[in-house]
């Protein structure tokens, strides 16, 4: 496999092996760099490794890549999973940069390298199940976009939903994000946004004569100190919500009285909210302030109602958990395709320079989606 390190084009990589183990494709996938904004070699390896099945329907739009099962069967999921992963660690010698490297570890076989968790493994199994599944019990498609690490406005999800949306058409949707092999259903919304009273600025020794926008922040504090968050139960999965200030400035001097003054608080609502909902709850809680949202993210549905994912749930045999970030369901979720998420790894390792996953962790989620979609 040819390597290539971050801010470089990666030649292009060698075929990608769909019948191997899992976990060996899981290192191939790694020995490809694809920080955002460089999947292009990634999303062409995938493309041709896919387009060797006869079974499968590709398309290609930017680096993202769609395959699906045109069998006509009554219910349709989708498995979804992002090419990019984050920058390489910048120090010499850190596990999470190029090649993959197997260690062993307390008996286990461990896969270090970026993307291990987040979210090669998951890619890994995706493209495993996509070969071997001719004849899945549902009919299957199959997600791999790109620009899931940047900021959304580039996601390569959103780019396919305004491209091509009947691409998308399902019924239930997974995300291979790594979850510990747990399913985490829906997801929390966020929304950011600022509260920025203004004054009358004055010489601090004739205080006075001046207007002081800190003092007005004084309300917006004590709400969001005695706040008690909520705890929701949304098809049988309690999220946790939370309200706080995230950053806050004001003052140009010691001597100034200031006349400018800016609070940012980020509430995290749980999916029996809409956006909407959330922002005018928002509003009801800072009556006479002005609200400037700046970020804005919809909660998903967990959908754990809907045939699919009961019987999902019943092939990991584990009970499922709310999602308290966020997550790409959400997308679906918006569109009307309630989603979960679960895949190998540790969340709590992505992104870092220790970055790794178990082959065993790799191997039982496919086993779990090979039972979940077999036909026999």
């Amino acid at each position: 496999m040819t390597i290539a390190h971050s801010g470089t084009q990666s030649p292009t990589p060698s075929p990608l092996d769909l019948a191997a183990d899992p976990a060996e494709l899981t290192a191939a996938l790694i020995d490809v760099e694809s920080v955002s904004g460089n999947e292009g070699p990634l999303a062409d390896a995938v493309e041709a490794a896919l387009r060797e099945h006869s079974h499968l329907e590709v398309h290609r739009d930017g680096d993202a890549v769609v395959a699906r099962t045109q069998i006509g069967l009554p219910e349709r999921v989708v498995l979804a999973g992002h090419l990019d992963t984050v920058p390489l660690p910048s120090a010499d010698g850190a596990r999470g940069t190029v090649p993959s490297s197997w260690t062993e570890h307390d008996d286990a076989r461990v896969l270090y390298g970026r993307g291990a968790t987040d979210m090669k493994g998951g890619v890994a199994v995706q493209l495993a199940l996509a070969a071997e599944l001719t004849r899945p019990n549902r009919d299957v498609t199959y997600v791999f976009y790109d620009h899931e690490e940047v900021d959304s406005a580039k996601s390569g999800l959103g780019r396919l939903y305004r491209n091509c949306p009947e691409l998308l058409e399902a019924d239930f949707a997974v995300l291979l994000e790594p979850t510990d092999g747990t399913v985490e259903g829906g997801c929390n919304g966020t929304l950011r946004f600022t509260i920025e009273p203004t004054g009358l600025a004055a010489h601090s020794g004739r205080a006075w004569r001046g207007e002081n926008a800190i003092h007005k922040l004084a309300d917006v504090l004590e709400v969001l100190a005695g706040y008690e968050p909520a705890a929701i139960e949304v098809e049988g999965l309690v999220y946790r919500e939370g309200l706080n200030a995230i950053r806050i400035s004001g003052g140009v001097a010691g001597n100034v009285i200031p006349d400018a003054a800016r609070v940012e608080i980020n509430y995290r609502f749980a999916p029996d909210k809409t956006l909407e909902e959330a922002q005018q709850h928002c509003r009801d809680l800072f009556p006479g302030h002005d609200l400037r949202f700046v970020d804005l993210s919809p909660a998903a549905r967990p959908g754990l109602d809907r045939p699919a994912a009961a019987a999902f749930v019943a092939a990991v045999g584990q009970e499922p958990k709310p999602k308290y970030g966020w997550t790409d369901v959400a997308r679906f979720s918006e569109h009307g395709v309630p989603a979960v998420n679960f895949g190998p790894g540790d969340a709590l390792l992505a992104h870092t320079d220790d970055e790794h996953v178990t082959a065993d962790a790799v191997r039982a989620c496919h086993r779990a989606l090979k039972s979940w979609l077999s036909a026999e």
